[in-house]
């Protein structure tokens, strides 16, 4: 295990290549502000462990759907309540983002499932489509 002083001299490098980065990617979110590392006497970047958290973070916050700026609006914003305040309004964007998936699943899957030579012309596979655009079920497609 590496001792607090070796895990506060950590280069970009590594950094990047720890999660699978190119070292620019790093700059750039320092360039926007969700990164602020130390630097050596000739203007290297040093990290340290609070970087290494940072990037986890800011990783997994993009896996969860959240852009760069919202991830920068959650660290500088004050007060658990402002930070409460993005999160809904992101949250909410995630759960129809995954009922449109799911929706866009449940199309798929019946037209894997359907035995007709031509799945749009299926009567199952239709009334997904009408539910989904809000069309009279007797409505020709």
């Amino acid at each position: 295990m590496k001792s607090s002083d070796e895990a506060a001299t950590l280069t970009i490098g590594y950094l990047a290549k720890r999660f699978g980065l190119a070292t620019h990617v790093l700059r750039h979110w320092e360039s926007m502000g969700l990164l602020s590392p130390a630097r050596d006497p000739a203007g290297r970047r040093l990290y340290d462990t609070a970087d290494l958290i940072r990037v986890a973070v800011i990783l997994r916050a993009k896996e969860a759907g959240l852009s760069l700026d919202t991830i920068r609006s959650l660290a500088v914003t004050p007060g658990p309540v402002a930070r409460r305040t993005i999160l809904r309004r992101e949250a909410d964007a995630l759960r129809s983002h995954i009922a449109a998936a799911e929706a866009s699943l449940r199309l798929i899957e019946c037209a894997l499932e359907c035995d007709h030579d031509d799945f749009t012309k299926c009567a199952d596979f239709r009334q997904i489509i009408t539910d989904r655009i809000g069309l009279d079920v007797s409505a020709r497609l």
